[in-house]
């Protein structure tokens, strides 16, 4: 079995990258943890679960570490964690996918997207909720607009 990982050592990897917010690094995280229930059939991470919040998936466990920096960039961490083959070729096609576009353009598409509308379901646009993001409905829709290589 292969590894997985602390949501935070995924979000590094992602700020390796570049400098970016917490809104585009949760993001992006929570694609690559969706994805990984997709194509991999697992949770890449170990340590935490996206919930839906109002401006989308969050990583409680990210937003506590970051939510200090606001809207600034998140300063690059010092190292770059290193991750399994397969893991690492999941974050270069989360990143090759998401990667070009902004926070707030990952945060209305996640919005669009079943798994996190089923988790708000019940839900006022700006009613806070700790709902966890089911791993059936990420690994049923990211399946269903996968294209594959």
């Amino acid at each position: 079995m292969t590894d997985s990982y602390s949501v935070c050592d995924v979000a590094d990897w992602f700020l390796k990258k570049e400098p970016m917010s917490d809104k585009k690094v949760q993001k992006l995280t929570y694609y690559s943890v969706a994805w990984g229930w997709a194509l991999l059939h697992r949770s890449i991470i170990n340590d935490d679960q996206f919930q839906a919040w109002v401006h989308g998936p969050v990583s409680p466990k990210l937003y506590a570490k970051y939510r200090e920096c606001g809207w600034n960039p998140i300063p690059q961490p010092d190292d770059q964690p290193e991750f399994d083959k397969q893991t690492t070729d999941l974050l270069e096609s989360v990143w090759a996918t998401y990667g070009d576009r902004d926070a707030n353009e990952l945060e209305a598409l996640t919005h669009t997207e079943i798994p996190w509308q089923n988790a708000r379901r019940g839900y006022e646009p700006n009613q806070n909720s700790n709902k966890v993001i089911d791993t059936d409905d990420m690994r049923n829709f990211y399946l269903s607009i996968y294209n594959g290589d």
